[in-house]
């Protein structure tokens, strides 16, 4: 896991690199304009779609959807997909279901668009188009680079979608690699205070939300620490009546629109006696943080592929101080196969 960490600013910059296969997609998409957007994955890469689907809606301004993939292989509804663009998120393609609904939407009309990190894959074979994120094998079982490159892939086709020249994320290689460098004192710094913790809640707003999406899921899965991610506005209409002395919250805040919003968050959960965690490239202004990590300032809509890596290290840093093995959490595998 530490040495796949290591590798995200050079898996990064080379995806930017080779960004043409990407645009050639994102062209093909705006040649037949769909009137909306569905998305489709599970685990981290259901994140990822939760990223997209603010992208698709800020940026493209179409309305944009998850896939309950159990309407199409449990309860086999038949839905008119007519003129609709399906993106089906999955690191590995080999999901069975994110298979079926993909074969599904097809037949109904949809725009298929398989992203993942296995270009020979079933699900690459089942649609129409497909984006490689070019993250190379992934061994450890919590994902990090392929995380990162598919926040990163995602952004690259809806900026391609608009007509975009990725000026955003030209650099976004070496802003890797600072986040990696400059972060390195507050993540040890947070698993100092975090070790102990029995609970840690995680909280954002706007293109971030996928980022406390994904901050819950790796400290669960490495650490076995109960995690719960909430939307900002959403931990405001009652969960944060359960905050505490005894919880720990991890907020991210980066400059932008989303960040701002966080502020009366932010407040509330300290007033409320817990103990603050900021990441972000604005958590140097949150007054009320117990400890700020450090992350580049980007564009809002790029920032989430940078505030994940320390986050990634936290997780890592918990797992070994707490005497667990993060490459090895107890009863997963790299692959889920559901249906």
């Amino acid at each position: 896991m530490a040495a796949e960490i290591a590798e995200q600013p050079d898996v990064l910059a080379g995806l930017v690199r080779a960004r043409s296969d990407i645009a050639e997609v994102g062209a093909r998409i705006a040649q037949r304009p769909p009137r909306f957007a569905l998305l489709a994955a599970r685990g981290s890469s259901d994140h990822a779609a939760v990223y997209a689907k603010y992208l698709v809606e800020v940026l493209l301004g179409l309305p944009t959807g998850l896939v309950s993939p159990s309407t199409t292989t449990l309860y086999g509804a038949e839905q008119d997909l007519t003129d609709v663009l399906l993106i089906s998120v999955s690191q590995s393609g080999g999901s069975y279901d994110l298979l079926e609904v993909t074969q599904a939407a097809r037949s109904r009309g949809a725009l298929t668009v398989a992203v993942t990190n296995t270009p020979s894959s079933p699900l690459t074979e089942a649609a129409e188009l497909a984006v490689d994120i070019r993250a190379g094998t992934e061994r450890a079982v919590a994902a990090t680079k392929t995380y990162s490159a598919t926040l990163l892939a995602l952004y690259l086709l809806v900026d391609a979608i608009r007509g975009g020249k990725a000026e955003h994320v030209s650099d976004i290689g070496e802003l890797a690699e600072r986040t990696l460098t400059d972060s390195a004192e507050g993540v040890e710094q947070a698993v100092s205070r975090c070790r102990f913790a029995e609970r840690i809640l995680t909280t954002a707003r706007g293109y971030s939300y996928a980022t406390a999406l994904e901050a819950s899921l790796k400290l669960a899965e490495t650490s076995y620490l109960p995690t719960r991610a909430y939307s900002g506005a959403d931990l405001l209409h009652g969960p944060v009546a359960a905050v505490d002395a005894t919880t720990a919250v991890l907020g991210l805040a980066s400059a932008g629109k989303g960040g701002a919003a966080m502020s009366d968050v932010f407040d509330t959960v300290t007033r409320s006696g817990a103990d603050l965690l900021c990441v972000g490239s604005a958590a140097h202004t949150v007054s009320s943080a117990a400890l700020a990590v450090p992350v580049p300032e980007t564009a809002e809509e790029v920032a989430p592929v940078l505030e994940v890596l320390p986050i990634q290290r936290l997780a890592l840093g918990l797992a070994l101080a707490r005497g667990l093995d993060p490459d090895a959490p107890r009863g997963l595998r790299k692959v889920t196969r559901t249906r």
